[in-house]
């Protein structure tokens, strides 16, 4: 066991050990080091925060949207104060470049839980008159809620799913990945000081097959808020279903990064870059299929390879780094098999293609090259599937027409790039790609009101400004006669 950090889990206001006494380690994938002990939760810590949860639940329901609001921004406020050594906790348990932490993971946490709050107060019904009735709607918490969250934007992700179900008036068992455990640790630890009642925020740790199985089949927590995989959205979908739970599904993609010839070149170039390699290609929303017309694709594909090759790949401490480690060494394992597939498919490897070693502290680190290949088929395995790493695969296309065929080609539909100088066809190509985000000569602008998710098999459900606070709530039709107009 780890020397160092001992993560607890927080239920009913107090930092509690697991009820089966076992931890596990929590590795430092830069160095590939234990640094942290994580618990390994199970059904008995789920009831004891779920017992709690419904004890506080009546207190914060009856709180009102400011009051909870404050309490919020109060927890923001001591993340903020405490903002490096979170930038510092989230770049050793994840990998990813300190810079990166400082400039998006951190302060995009801090936005959520002050984004919700103020959202918060402006949720509210519908009013419908007739002649002879008035009818309003209530949005009413659910209670006790659910929220699991994966591990390649640790803070960033659990605070956008557990701000608006707090805001909302919901008590929350809330699961962070086991690969990534120590922000949410550290934010929990702050909880009673910003002034949550005890019992409306619990954290539990562990792993998925146990406490996450354990707290999407518990049958008092009506509605589940899960962002990861595919596969394991399924199944939380499918258990959800036999018991009737309200679950949103943020999952995978295999998003497509569409260059037409008439795009500003350089725009569109460093555009494909960032959406292929940012945060080690570990964002779904990463661009990992990039369509290049045909009149322009081996001037920006050379490009391309250039800026790739270029890019500062090593020690995610040092300032001057653009890609850290993966997130650990079986991640880093899958990626390096899919290259292999990619290869034994026909794939031409440009750049990249193998393990960074790294000289230093970081000589055992997980890190990987950024990789881009050429000459496969849309429906080969590379094309179709996941990979979740710095790898992109570049195919040419001639016009409109097939740039939308190649870019609805898989089973994903959750975000994609368009490059292009012509408005109207940045507009008419994006209504006809299947998915549930377009940005055209951008990628990754995100504003926190936008309706968030994909379609096809990324996803079900929005997330999101009001649609994330409605996600979190019953709607109640209340009727009775119109009097002054029967």
């Amino acid at each position: 066991m780890a020397n160092g950090i001992k993560i607890q889990n927080f239920i009913g206001g107090q930092m509690l050990p697991p009820a089966s006494g076992e931890y596990f380690d929590s590795i430092n994938p830069a160095i590939a080091q234990s640094f942290a002990d994580v618990p390994d939760s199970d059904a008995r810590d789920l009831e004891l925060a779920v017992t709690a949860a419904e004890k506080a639940f009546p207190a914060w329901r009856g709180m009102g949207a400011e009051k909870r609001a404050a309490i919020m921004h109060k927890l923001a406020d001591l993340i903020e104060a405490n903002a490096e050594r979170f930038i510092e906790a989230e770049c050793m348990d994840n990998g990813k470049p300190l810079s990166l932490c400082a400039a998006v993971d951190i302060p995009r946490a801090i936005a959520n839980l002050r984004f919700f709050a103020d959202a918060g107060k402006l949720l509210g019904g519908n009013t419908y008159e007739s002649p002879g009735s008035y009818s309003y709607t209530l949005r009413q918490p659910f209670g006790t809620v659910a929220i699991i969250s994966p591990w390649n934007l640790p803070l960033l992700l659990f605070t956008w799913k557990l701000a608006p179900a707090l805001a909302a008036g919901n008590c929350v068992i809330a699961k962070p990945s086991e690969v990534t455990p120590l922000t949410a640790f550290m934010l929990s630890a702050f909880a009673n000081e910003a002034g949550f009642p005890k019992g409306v925020l619990n954290v539990l740790h562990g792993r998925g097959p146990k406490i996450g199985a354990a707290i999407t089949q518990h049958p008092r927590t009506p509605a589940i808020s899960f962002t990861g995989g595919t596969a394991t959205g399924r199944e939380i979908y499918s258990g959800g279903a036999k018991l009737l739970k309200k679950v949103s599904l943020e999952l995978g993609g295999k998003n497509p990064t569409v260059v037409f010839d008439d795009a500003d070149f350089a725009k569109a170039v460093t555009g494909a870059k960032m959406a292929g390699f940012t945060n080690q290609g570990q964002i779904c929303l990463c661009g990992s299929r990039v369509l290049v017309q045909d009149t322009i694709y081996e001037k920006f594909r050379d490009a391309l390879v250039k800026e790739a090759s270029d890019m500062s790949i090593g020690d995610p401490l040092q300032p001057d780094i653009l890609l850290g480690a993966l997130v650990s060494k079986a991640h880093m394992e899958k990626v390096l098999s899919c290259l292999d597939i990619a290869e034994q498919e026909g794939g031409r490897i440009l750049t990249g293609g193998r393990r960074k070693i790294v000289p230093g502290r970081c000589a055992e680190g997980y890190f990987i090259e950024p990789t881009i290949i050429e000459g496969l088929p849309l429906h080969c395995r590379t094309n179709q599937e996941e990979i979740f790493g710095p790898v992109v695969t570049l195919m040419p296309f001639r016009d409109e027409d097939e740039a939308i065929r190649l870019a609805n080609g898989t089973e994903y539909g959750l975000a994609a790039s368009i490059w292009t100088e012509d408005a109207a066809r940045g507009e008419r190509v994006a209504a006809r790609i299947d998915s549930g985000i377009v940005w055209v000569n951008c990628w990754n602008m995100r504003d926190l009101r936008t309706p968030f998710g994909g379609m096809k098999n990324s996803g079900v459900g929005r997330e999101g400004g009001l649609r994330a606070l409605e996600f979190f709530t019953e709607e109640k039709t209340v009727s009775r006669p119109n009097a002054a107009k029967a």
